[in-house]
């Protein structure tokens, strides 16, 4: 699994590996001419450990042939060029000069935004196995609790964002707006040791084992022992109904765009129909993304049919040299539409609603964010609830070869009126930091309250705007014991919720 390095000693900046002498390991071009890319068939599949037996995925034999590190690095070389949206950008290196991870942290762009943001985030790697696990059942190593960072450095700030049930985290008795105050001995705020921090929060297989300190939102502290076990999310939780003088209000908090997550969000709008709703809260502030058809199908249950009908949810544009045909499955480039119908062919249930209020934060991000373009490119107004989106309207699809799972960015998505420019985020009317403006209100996050509570204060300011269409006045994160006006330095800008990077993406599976 990509490590996620969760804590620092101090802020630092990050770095590319991709272009130095750090990444050689041999001498000599192999046969490699630059700017000459043979096509990728020619090396796909030809593996350093070639694998046997049946590909899950495909549910037949693999394909792996014994091949070299160049074969594999020369596989990655050519599909980069073809398929990479900004592969213009690309500098072309000699494949046998570096590792394989190596080799694939290099072929993206170096290029930067206006605000000096890296073109390219979202470049990464992962074990076959371990995505496929993970993307199909949702189950992955860990305690099952999101950890939300208020500061990476000293003096750190670590809170429980939520758990999912049954695991070991809920077991214990974690929930939101717990406080972190050591892990194995050393203390999160201060401590120098931050191997032990990382690997306490970051388990690396079932069965390991790491002792906490924590603060209860009540102020008790106490020590606990979480065991990390093989953990199935529940990716659509506290689904919910207000009455209020106006008519019932829907909530739901949605984590992740995931295979799971499909009959989760049917039986969600199942029992929101049933309570008559007139209006949603959807909370995806920690929603990194996933599959782009559960997002076009979560965006028709809010939408139905009359609004959905023959319209587009999104269209993926490639690089030039692919106008008319997909790249990645050779049919020719249609439009996505608004998926009415489940992978079994069950009929979806649906709100019919002319507007949604979604509460955002920093962690939202690529299929989330394509709810919300997808919806307002056929007119449904979305109310932003919270602060400004990630901004990622890119993605990509998997790419297994000899075993490792390479995300490259290949799209952009655009909706209905071909609008796909959001790469700094959605942002709210009256936010401090104005990009794509949406209507609605900027309320930082409040760990002081649990998730759909109506007193938490993004769901408070979501019933609020919908009654008067005032905001309430700014405020920094809420955190247990320090009250909801804390004029500290904890900001929502500074917000941090480590998570494996296939959850903060748009993904489309070919299969």
């Amino acid at each position: 699994m990509t490590l996620v390095v969760l804590l620092a000693l101090a802020a630092c900046g990050g770095g590319g590996s991709g272009g130095g002498s750090a990444g050689r390991i041999g001498a000599g071009n192999n046969g490699w001419t630059q700017g000459v890319f043979p096509p990728a068939s020619d090396f796909q599949s030809l593996c350093v450990n070639p694998r046997t037996g049946i590909n899950p995925a495909t549910g037949l034999a693999y394909a792996d042939r014994s091949g070299s590190r160049t074969d594999e690095n020369n596989y990655l070389r050519s599909y980069s060029n073809d398929t990479y949206l900004w592969y213009r950008e690309i500098v072309d290196r000699n494949p046998a000069l570096y590792s394989t991870a190596e080799y694939f942290e290099g072929l993206k762009t170096s290029a930067t935004t206006i605000s000096g943001t890296p073109k390219d985030q979202y470049h990464f790697t992962q074990d076959s196995a371990e995505w496929y696990a993970q993307s199909q059942t949702g189950a992955a190593v860990g305690y099952g609790v999101q950890w939300a960072l208020l500061s990476r450095s000293p003096p750190r700030q670590l809170l429980v964002a939520y758990t999912d049930p049954n695991t070991p985290a809920s077991a214990a008795g974690l929930v939101r707006g717990t406080t972190i105050l050591e892990i194995d001995g050393v203390d999160v705020a201060n401590g120098s040791d931050t191997d032990t921090l990382n690997n306490g929060l970051s388990p690396a297989a079932a069965g390991e084992s790491h002792q906490f300190r924590v603060r209860d939102p009540d102020g008790t502290e106490r020590n606990i022992n979480l065991t990390a076990q093989t953990v199935t999310s529940t990716p659509v939780q506290n689904v919910r109904t207000v009455a209020t003088t106006s008519g019932n209000v829907g909530y739901m908090l949605f984590n992740d765009h995931i295979a799971p997550a499909e009959q989760g969000l049917i039986d969600a709008f199942t029992q929101l129909a049933n309570d008559n709703v007139t209006d949603l809260v959807i909370d995806l502030r920690y929603n990194g993304g996933g599959f782009l058809y559960i997002a076009s199908e979560l965006a028709y249950m809010i939408a139905g049919n009359t609004a959905t009908a023959n319209r587009t949810f999104e269209t993926m544009r490639f690089n030039d040299k692919h106008t008319a045909r997909n790249p990645i499955t050779g049919e020719t480039i249609t439009p996505m539409p608004f998926f009415n119908t489940s992978t079994a062919g069950q009929f979806l249930p649906a709100l019919n609603l002319s507007r949604v209020f979604v509460l955002t934060g920093a962690g939202t991000c690529s299929a989330s964010e394509s709810v919300i373009n997808g919806l307002r490119g056929i007119g449904i107004d979305v109310i932003q609830i919270g602060s400004r989106t990630c901004g990622k309207p890119y993605g990509f699809y998997p790419t297994d070869n000899c075993g490792t799972t390479y995300f490259t960015i290949q799209f952009r998505g655009e909706n209905e009126q071909g609008f796909g420019d959001y790469a700094d985020g959605f942002s709210p009317q009256n936010a401090s930091i104005q990009t794509t403006v949406l209507p609605g209100c900027q309320v930082a996050d409040d760990f002081s309250q649990p998730l759909g509570d109506i007193n938490e204060r993004r769901f408070a300011a979501a019933l609020q705007y919908r009654e008067n269409g005032s905001c309430p006045t700014p405020s920094s994160i809420g955190i247990p014991g320090l009250g909801k006006t804390f004029p500290g330095d904890y900001r929502e800008d500074n917000l941090y919720l480590p998570k494996a990077p296939w959850r903060e993406m748009r993904i489309v599976e070919t299969n």
